[in-house]
């Protein structure tokens, strides 16, 4: 996430933090960047962030794909475990008491989540099943005035994938959502 998208996001979850209608929510942290910005923002409001992530990586991120990165490859297992690398980040920025982990399957996290969402952050799984299941099981989840942000947002299909700009439209045109701001690939939205 480039710094300018970090800071509109960071501002966006302030906003969404000092609102009071509920937690900032994160699907999909890697590594913790994202998480930074957020904490941050969570914590200039007096609340959290639960950011959802099964640690495994997206199928971008798997051996054989362009963003594959084998530092975060467990030796043992041989698997993706980006869990480690999160958690340092947070002890890093000093956001433990800010971001709390939630290590799952974003739909079956989403099954069981009873809380309304100040702030909905999608930035999980890019292929059209995944991303299109985070925003079908979370979105019905943010507050009346609520917010949603989703990354990798890209109208021109050359420069990046299409599933994160198709949620993006959708919400527009059939979910009650307004375009609050935007910042290279990231769109903010509001729910009216």
């Amino acid at each position: 996430m480039p710094v300018d998208e970090g800071d509109t996001l960071h501002d966006a979850g302030v906003v969404a933090a000092k609102s009071g209608l509920g937690p900032l929510v994160e699907i999909g942290s890697y590594c913790g960047k994202s998480a930074i910005y957020l904490g941050a923002a969570a914590r200039s409001g007096d609340t959290v962030v639960f950011s959802v992530d099964h640690h495994r990586g997206s199928e971008e991120n798997q051996s054989g794909w362009d963003h594959h990165d084998t530092e975060v490859v467990n030796p043992e297992t041989g698997r993706m475990d980006t869990l480690p690398f999160f958690r340092r980040t947070l002890v890093a920025a000093g956001l433990e008491g800010s971001v709390i982990p939630v290590v799952g399957d974003s739909p079956t996290v989403a099954r069981w989540w009873t809380t309304p969402i100040g702030l909905l952050f999608i930035d999980g799984g890019h292929g059209s099943e995944p991303a299109w299941a985070d925003y079908r099981n979370w979105t019905p989840k943010i507050a009346d005035g609520g917010w949603l942000a989703i990354h990798d947002v890209f109208p021109n299909p050359e420069d990046g994938g299409r599933p994160p700009y198709e949620l993006y439209c959708h919400a527009i045109d059939d979910d009650g959502f307004v375009e609050v701001t935007a910042q290279g690939s990231l769109r903010v939205l509001r729910r009216v």
